[in-house]
């Protein structure tokens, strides 16, 4: 063999060993990078491909070991030809420049460029990767598995076997949907969002309270009954005498139909349609309330201290909104609660509840202590306003306008930022 057969051989050889050394630094980064929840999702269709990422993935001691000899091996054989190249330039200092572009160009074309292709397109390069992994893992398994447990054994460190299934909790799920982007439509995050929130939710936090429920007074005359019932709204009422507390029973009021028309009344044909009522603790929380009304079939609960007074009212319907957001379309649809004004701020009922207000309005009022915008404001005094006063919580700057029995009654509030 001539010495410029050998040379180009020798270059062959360089050259083959820093793509080597390239493929393998691509595959570990790009095997390492993929997503982990999409390969299972596109294993369970059946993909061969994703299976066999996962699988190596499974165990990482000799996937990462199989990667490190390729890898080793590579760049010890593009040393060794380029100390040949050197030698055989016969010129002073030749070894030392070819070690010093070889280093170089491992760094750029073995490293650096090809770990960052991979980490920007890690599916494009674990697929076909894995082919080669897989079937070089069966070829130097026995050497794989005796550089693995030497190094155990010299390092004592335990053989950990198969990783075990990564699982999410609900925080890191939370953040996972908040960054999912345009892969899930808006209100789909907010309802995925919503169900993940549910945990941390009661009850008493989302109810009607008691001063805003409305009801039946079986001590009330007839005619301010039956005017009630023609009137009413609402699908579901309780049913008490004198107070709430002295709750009879709930009347649908769709069985109100079968005596309105009757000109003889008596509270004793009312009360024939009235069912049991159903209590609820306060501090239930909203999937196990979501559980409580499937199992006992109900779709309305009075919420109850732990004395045994009614607090107030929750609804199947107030809980998938929890989730689903608000059934009616609009803002002014729900009531005067909350009237929106034409410099951008709002006049609000002070007993609206917070989390009611920070959804519909996507706020950021503190849910920590208080539950209605009433209670915050007071809160925050920590006494109640004897008259109208302005003051600012966070960013929102909030007017009180009327202050009756002990509460605040009505509220103006202005986001300060209106990047908010």
């Amino acid at each position: 063999m001539t010495e410029g057969s050998s040379l180009l051989t020798l270059f062959l050889t360089l050259f083959l060993s820093i793509l080597g050394s390239a493929f393998f630094s691509a595959a570990e980064t790009g095997m390492m990078t993929a997503n982990r929840y999409k390969l299972r999702h596109q294993a369970n269709l059946g993909q061969r491909g994703a299976q066999r990422i996962l699988d190596l993935l499974g165990e990482p001691h000799r996937f990462l070991t199989l990667v490190l000899i390729g890898n080793s091996a590579m760049n010890i054989m593009a040393g060794s030809v380029a100390t040949l190249i050197g030698l055989k330039m016969h010129a002073p200092g030749a070894v030392a420049l070819c070690t010093g572009l070889l280093t170089f160009v491992l760094l750029i074309f073995g490293e650096v460029g090809p770990k960052t292709f991979a980490a920007a397109h890690p599916e494009q390069i674990a697929y076909p990767s894995a082919y080669l992994l897989s079937a070089s893992l069966k070829i130097l398994g026995p050497l794989v598995t005796m550089v693995h447990s030497t190094a155990s054994f010299l390092f004592h460190f335990k053989n950990s076997g198969k990783i075990a299934h990564e699982e999410l909790n609900s925080a890191e799920l939370r953040s996972l949907v908040k960054d999912s982007g345009d892969v899930l439509p808006t209100h789909r995050r907010g309802m995925l969002l919503g169900v993940l929130d549910l945990e941390t939710i009661r009850v008493n936090d989302i109810m009607i309270p008691r001063q805003d429920v409305i009801g039946i007074n079986i001590d009330d005359e007839l005619d301010d009954i039956v005017g009630q019932l023609r009137s009413i709204q609402h699908t579901r009422l309780p049913v008490y005498k004198g107070e709430l507390n002295n709750c009879i029973g709930i009347l649908h009021v769709r069985h109100a139909t079968r005596f309105l028309q009757s000109e003889s009344l008596t509270r004793a044909e009312i009360l024939q349609h009235v069912r049991e009522p159903y209590y609820v603790p306060e501090g239930t929380s909203l999937p196990a309330q979501l559980r409580n009304f499937q199992k006992c079939r109900q779709r309305m609960g009075l919420v109850v201290d732990e004395y045994g007074d009614i607090q107030g009212v929750v609804t199947l319907e107030d809980i998938l909104e929890e989730i689903v957001g608000d059934f009616t379309t609009s803002i002014s649809d729900h009531s005067n609660a909350l009237v929106p004004q034409t410099d951008g701020s709002y006049i609000l009922d002070g007993s609206i509840a917070l989390r009611e207000l920070n959804r519909r309005l996507n706020w950021h009022l503190p849910l920590e202590g208080a539950r209605t915008l009433s209670g915050l404001i007071i809160e925050h005094l920590d006494t109640i306003p004897e008259s109208t006063l302005s003051l600012r919580i966070d960013d929102y700057v909030i007017e009180v306008l009327q202050v009756r029995d002990n509460t605040i009654r009505s509220a103006r509030i202005l986001v300060w930022k209106k990047d908010l």
